[in-house]
């Protein structure tokens, strides 16, 4: 299975509570040596790109390390990522709306990034600048972080998109996870959309100290359930990665193995590893 993969995407000295910004490098030296992926190069987005989904003051605030990022930071090494994170999911999803099936960006820290503010770790929102990148395809978002994806709200209402549904299981209270398992296909059915870009949040799991409402069983479920829709409609799926805080840092990378192996089960049933 194609990941769109570049070093340049992970900043492994970023000081903060969240790992986000290490996670992609320390998630393919993993995959490399388990499972049948093929890395693909991305294409990084421009200045202009980030302001399909932002005001251009901010964007050029946050790329010239003057306005404090996701994280709380002004890290230059922060800001010369944020092009390989966002072009990773662009490029990703300009791949997989030409081929079909399903491929990865290994990425995260979207969809709390507001049109012109960063908050909770999340500094540009990529989720939306590829959705505007790839006007005028209808873009349906799956986010199944543990947490709101405000900032995905607020700039399709900031903006007026109508080329993108949005689900974020974050705005609802917790429901018990069989009835949401059970409402999966027909929220899917809902989305509509071309293309689904699903955010596979490891910080639904039970364990995690910011989140926690399923089982690992529950959400490998959950991975299987909306690959196998996909799958089944031949609708083309770019997934990513999204929250994770568990004190052992391995267990959120086996959070996030699992959603690769279902991928793997459900589009390349002889190569799951």
């Amino acid at each position: 299975m194609k990941v769109f993969y570049s070093p340049r995407q992970s900043v492994a000295g970023n000081l903060s509570f969240s790992p986000s910004a290490g996670k992609p490098e320390r998630l393919l030296a993993q995959w490399l040596e388990r499972y049948p992926v093929q890395v693909v190069e991305p294409q990084p987005v421009s200045e202009a790109d980030f302001c399909r989904a932002h005001d251009p003051a901010f964007v050029k605030g946050i790329l010239s390390s003057r306005i404090s990022n996701g994280f709380g930071n002004t890290s230059p090494e922060v800001a010369a990522s944020l092009p390989w994170t966002t072009g990773s999911l662009v490029s990703a999803a300009r791949y997989v709306l030409e081929h079909g099936g399903a491929v990865c960006s290994p990425t995260s820290g979207f969809h709390h990034a507001r049109y012109a503010s960063a908050h909770g770790f999340c500094t540009l929102n990529g989720l939306m600048v590829a959705a505007m990148l790839l006007q005028p395809r209808r873009v349906a978002i799956l986010d199944c972080d543990f947490h709101y994806g405000d900032g995905t709200d607020d700039i399709i209402e900031k903006l007026k998109v109508e080329t993108v549904s949005h689900y974020t299981t974050g705005a609802r209270e917790c429901p018990d996870p069989d009835n949401f398992l059970e409402e999966l296909p027909q929220i899917l059915q809902n989305l509509g959309g071309e293309i689904l870009i699903y955010q596979a949040g490891a910080d639904a799991h039970l364990w995690d100290p910011l989140g926690g409402w399923m089982t690992s069983v529950q959400m490998r479920r959950r991975d299987r359930m909306v690959f196998e829709f996909c799958k089944e409609r031949n609708l083309p799926v770019v997934w990513n990665l999204a929250g994770g805080y568990q004190e052992d840092f391995q267990a959120v990378l086996d959070l996030h193995h699992a959603t690769l192996e279902e991928c793997l089960r459900v589009f390349h049933p002889s190569k799951e590893g």
